[in-house]
Formats: structure tokens, sequence, C-alpha cells
């Protein structure tokens, strides 16, 4: 399975399938705005630059790796900057095999993930929508950056797209461009020459 999505590329820099010194700027914002919030979410203290703890240079050794490990997950992560600037939103999706322990997971999320709406997907159908503009401290009491995430089930695989934005002030301002990867992103197969290409859902009657 491989993801596909259309992003709008007066708005939008593809971070994954770029090499080398073209989109490195791009690669290395949004893997720090990444790992950023990944660093809110255990805790990690924060400089008075305003960064993370090590975020600086595993940003940018990820950005070297990140293509080659883009083409490992083979089309399974997709991830894009803004164009204008990249270091004020990232948009990341994913596709993960839906394994007992990924549900369990799932289930054990804090009430916070429970605040969703339905979102509309031609190709993947009918999905869950959660934004949270002001996200719960983490455990050091610093401020996590707002985020959205867009999640379809399968049945087989949880496709997910997530979105986390710089500034709060912005951040619904620039929200509606996601909805539009959103209502884009599909899935592709593996097919022999002469089958058909991405399947569309049609809503039950």
């Amino acid at each position: 399975m491989r993801l596909l999505a259309d992003a709008d590329p007066a708005r939008w820099i593809p971070v994954t399938g770029s090499l080398g010194l073209r989109g490195r700027r791009h690669r290395k914002a949004a893997i720090r705005m990444l790992l950023g919030q990944a660093g809110a979410a255990v805790g990690a203290p924060t400089t008075a630059s305003g960064t993370r703890g090590g975020s600086g240079f595993g940003a940018w050794a990820l950005s070297q790796a990140a293509p080659f490990l883009m083409r490992k997950a083979d089309g399974r992560v997709l991830v894009w900057t803004w164009k204008a600037e990249p270091e004020l939103i990232v948009a990341m999706a994913s596709a993960q095999e839906l394994t007992p322990q990924l549900r369990t997971a799932r289930a054990m999320m804090p009430m916070e993930y429970d605040d969703t709406e339905e979102f509309r997907n031609p190709y993947l159908g009918v999905g869950e929508k959660l934004v949270v503009p002001l996200p719960q401290p983490g455990p050091t009491g610093q401020s996590a950056p707002p985020f959205a995430t867009y999640t379809w089930d399968t049945g087989t695989h949880l496709i997910t797209l997530q979105a986390v934005c710089a500034d709060r002030e912005r951040f619904g301002t620039v929200i509606s461009a996601v909805d539009e990867i959103a209502r884009t992103l599909r899935t592709a197969d593996d097919l022999a020459v002469g089958e058909a290409g991405p399947v569309l859902r049609l809503p039950p009657a």
C-alpha cells in the first residue's frame, strides 16, 4: 500500500522525495517541528531560543537521512511544509497496519482526543478530524504546539494525516489548506498492468 495526495504547489513543498540540497531547508524545518512535538509529549527541556534541547543537530541529521528513510517506507509516509514559511506548519500522512497493539494504544489516548468531528474523503470514506488549537501542557508544564489530526480506519490500516503549527495565532488561517490535502489523500496498492487505480468510496445511501 502506498499513499497519494494532491498538495497545492503554490502553498506546499513536498519533503518526501527531495534529495540533496533540493528541499534541505524544508526537510530540516519539518523534522525539527516533529521532534519538537515529540519532545513536548515526553517533557523534553526547552532551550533559551525556544527549541527543544538537542533538536537542532537531530533535525539536521534526520534531514540528511529522511529521503532514504522515506524510500524505505515505500510511500507509506508523505510530508509537506509551508512553501512561503517552512517553519510555520508541517503536515505528515502515514499508513499503519492496524495491529491489536495499535488499536489498544488508540483506545488509551487522552480524553482530548475524543473531541472529534466527522470528516469525509471521497477515496477513504468517512473519517475523523481532531483540531486542538490549545493542547494541554506536557509533564514539565511546557505548552505543546497546536495540531490537527485526520484519521481513517480502512479495516486493515489506519490512515493518518497530522499537521503541527508553530504559531497559535495563525493556526486557524492555515488549517483549511490542510483540509484540502486531507480530501485528496488516498491509497494505491501495487497493481498489475490493466488493473484499476485508486478506488472511489461512496458513502452509504
